[in-house]
């Protein structure tokens, strides 16, 4: 018979944290699967467990099928990330996928969740929220990325690691303004934990002349309400505003998608008006 796959959480910084059922899973796996073995030995050392260990990061995805070979054979596999629910913004959800795809059992052991953990004590909305996590590195990607969050109303969750940390927020107060609340939340559970529900404009006043330290949750409030109904934007007004996105960058797919947001028209249908700008005024 296989083996089953758990997919077990972390403690996101304090050990206390430890679920027991956490602790019960690791014990009675054959095998570890983890982002960093030596992030997980220290835990296992914690929990007075010796197991074997396969690191599935990024760069070494490709021993996804022999850890999935191994459940096959009847082993069980705990995979775990550094920290938190893995297979979120992780590269485990890979192997989550072909386990599925192959029938084999998957199952969850759940703990904290760094984006849940920072969003409850935000002071945000709580009520509807979207989930970014690490924001593309490459700049136009990025770019792209916030422009199609122009219109989002849900309360956005973004991770961010503390050297990217004021290039972030510098993208952020360019894309949304300085007056956008948002709550920094760092070192979550641990000795130095911060919470500072604050602007875009006062923190990265804040982080231009202090060092961030520590791993970063950042909860954006989402757009303002309107407060008088707007006119309805017309086609022609959705394809000029994409072209001035593709005059600042954007490929016409991009700008097209990122332009018809709030509107009541498809993607397409700004495409092809864009298209049709373009070619009527040729520059």
């Amino acid at each position: 018979m296989a083996g089953i796959l758990y997919i077990v959480a972390t403690p996101i910084g304090n050990l206390d944290d430890m679920p027991p059922r956490v602790a019960a899973t690791f014990g009675a796996a054959d095998f570890v699967a983890a982002e960093d073995t030596r992030v997980t030995m220290r835990l296992l050392n914690y929990l007075g467990l010796k197991k074997p260990m396969v690191s599935y990061y990024e760069h070494a995805l490709q021993k996804g099928e022999g850890i999935l070979r191994r459940i096959e054979a009847g082993e069980n596999c705990a995979l775990c990330s550094d920290a938190g629910m893995p297979c979120v913004s992780d590269p485990g959800e890979v192997i989550v996928r072909d386990a599925l795809a192959r029938g084999i059992k998957v199952v969850p052991v759940p703990a904290a969740s760094a984006c849940v953990t920072a969003l409850a004590v935000s002071g945000q909305d709580t009520s509807r929220w979207v989930f970014e996590g690490f924001l593309p590195v490459n700049r136009k990607q990025k770019k792209e990325r916030l422009a199609e969050l122009l219109g989002e109303k849900r309360t956005v969750i973004f991770y961010e690691a503390p050297h990217k940390l004021r290039t972030t927020l510098d993208d952020l107060m360019n894309a949304f303004g300085p007056e956008r609340s948002i709550t920094l939340c760092r070192e979550l559970t641990k000795l130095h934990e911060e919470i500072w529900k604050t602007t875009l404009g006062e923190a990265q006043a804040h982080y231009a002349a202090n060092e961030p330290r520590g791993e970063y949750v950042l909860v954006m409030a989402g757009a303002p309400a309107s407060t008088e109904p707007e006119a309805e934007m017309t086609l022609e007004q959705a394809a000029q505003r994409a072209l001035e996105l593709t005059g600042q960058g954007f490929g016409p797919t991009a700008a097209a998608k990122a332009a018809a947001q709030g509107t009541p028209y498809s993607k397409s249908e700004v495409y092809k008006a864009l298209l049709t700008i373009q070619q009527r005024d040729p520059e």
